[in-house]
């Protein structure tokens, strides 16, 4: 609570601040539709230095910007049709979450939709993510135009006036008229030149937030994702809570289980527990179950977080299941387990293992968490230095603070940089796609017609979510 406290009032400063400097400097305030513009002349000469010093390799580098603007479109394409399509289909999913479609990633907002799987989001995180992504995006933009000959007006900040005076997006005033008389490879490098200063900008904080997560972490334990349990036939439940039950189906043995705590399920095969809230989300599903294994763990309760076991560090799965090896079935055990709120130790006799009972038995389960498909194989990727199913514990005080400022930074800049590739009017990919068809066809009337169509083709689609948005709350 004490960080949300200085985080507003950083953000009643900033504003102070930000409305004092623009009360001071409204000359060079002016309105451009729904935009306010500062505009002023800070970087030109340096972005005209570095286009006019740095030819070759600019040049070299047109290409591979060009190249990686295609592939973000393509990646932009599948994701927007995936998302469409999850929305269509999945109405749940939207029920769960719910972000209007269209919401900007503004501070708080994970905290204030209660999105458990996203890090905190602070305004301390969004304005310097802000300025980082917003300056080099605009002034990569600007070298590119520097290097193909095009003026540079002027640079400044523009901002909404309902969400005065905060920082909006940073801009570099190019000469269109110059900017359109060049030929379509100059004004396309010059486009997507801000979208490749971002995936620039995600890769090297990527090393940075790589390289600190292993100087500011240390594994310190493991988290069991489940207790666990196995797919039971409700034909063959013959007894709950010691009460006798004979040809059972799934709304009799709902009606005999308590409504708190666990209750002790008897099968023809073996002894199980369960909540009546676990097996009423079943929903009686082929006339199967699941139900949890009457387990140590379950037993006793303990947290997902395991430290220690008989004053034994626990640094990871391994390390957790090599220890737990040197005991036998019946066994006793000192368990320590740790959360934020405090750290609980457990006694506890070790059962059997259900498919070997010579080996011993402690109940929770750990999920595969890795995930198939081309989004999930880019995930597994960015977290391959963080394993799944261990729990890491901060050398000092602000490092999950910062870990966090660097995983909004790589993950926003990539997001800014597809976002900016969609082919429509408003954004870099809307003229990157004309100059494309234009290219291809030689005709301006039918690269204005597919530029026409994608642009209207995509407000219908941003339409449909908005609908299927507003559906889930009823």
């Amino acid at each position: 609570m004490n960080l949300i406290i200085y985080d507003i009032v950083l953000l009643i400063l900033f504003l102070l601040f930000i409305s004092l400097f623009l009360y001071r400097n409204r000359k060079n305030l002016k309105r451009q539709g729904l935009l306010f513009l500062y505009r002023t002349g800070w970087g030109i000469k340096l972005i005209n230095k570095i286009g006019k010093k740095y030819k070759k390799t600019l040049n070299f580098l047109s290409y591979v910007s060009i190249g990686i603007g295609y592939l973000l479109m393509i990646g932009i394409l599948y994701l927007v049709g995936k998302i469409v399509y999850l929305y269509v289909a999945y109405p749940q999913i939207v029920k769960t979450i719910k972000v209007p479609p269209i919401m900007p990633l503004i501070p708080y907002l994970p905290q204030v939709f209660r999105l458990d799987f996203l890090p905190p989001f602070y305004f301390t995180y969004w304005i310097i993510i802000l300025a980082i992504i917003a300056i080099t995006h605009e002034f990569s933009h600007g070298i590119f135009a520097a290097l193909n000959k095009v003026k540079i007006k002027k640079t400044g900040f523009g901002f909404f006036p309902f969400f005065l005076p905060i920082f909006l997006a940073a801009f570099v005033e190019l000469d269109e008229k110059q900017m359109q008389k060049k030929s379509k490879f100059s004004q396309m490098a010059v486009l997507s030149a801000g979208t490749f200063a971002n995936i620039l900008t995600a890769i090297l904080f990527f090393i940075i937030m790589w390289l600190f997560f292993s100087m500011a972490f240390t594994p310190a334990g493991v988290v069991f994702d489940e207790y666990a349990y196995t797919v039971v036939g409700i034909a063959g439940i013959t007894s709950i809570n010691n009460i006798t039950i004979e040809n059972a189906t799934y709304d009799k043995v709902v009606k005999l289980l308590n409504d708190k705590g666990l209750n002790k399920i008897k099968t023809e095969n073996g002894s199980y527990v369960a909540t009546k809230e676990f097996l009423e989300k079943q929903q009686n599903v082929y006339n199967y179950t699941f139900l949890y294994y009457d387990s140590p763990a379950i037993n006793a309760g303990i947290e997902e977080t395991i430290t220690e076991i008989d004053g034994v560090s626990i640094t990871g799965l391994e390390k957790f299941q090599e220890v737990l090896s040197e005991y036998s079935p019946g066994d006793k055990i000192i368990l320590k387990t740790e959360t934020k709120e405090k750290i609980k130790e457990y006694e506890i006799v070790l059962g059997e293992n259900p498919e070997n009972k010579t080996l011993p038995y402690l109940g929770v389960g750990f999920a595969d968490k890795g995930t198939s498909g081309i989004i999930g194989k880019i995930v597994n990727m960015l977290s391959s230095f963080k394993e799944s199913n261990i729990y890491y514990k901060a050398n000092f005080a602000v490092a999950w603070f910062i870990y966090n400022l660097l995983w909004w930074l790589v993950l926003i800049s990539v997001s800014v940089a597809l976002i900016n590739m969609l082919p429509v009017g408003i954004f870099d990919g809307g003229r990157f796609f004309y100059l494309t068809i234009l290219a291809l066809t030689k005709s301006k009337k039918k690269a204005e017609k597919s530029f026409k169509f994608i642009t209207q083709f995509f407000l219908f689609l941003l339409l449909v979510l908005i609908v299927f948005w507003i559906i889930s709350f009823f």
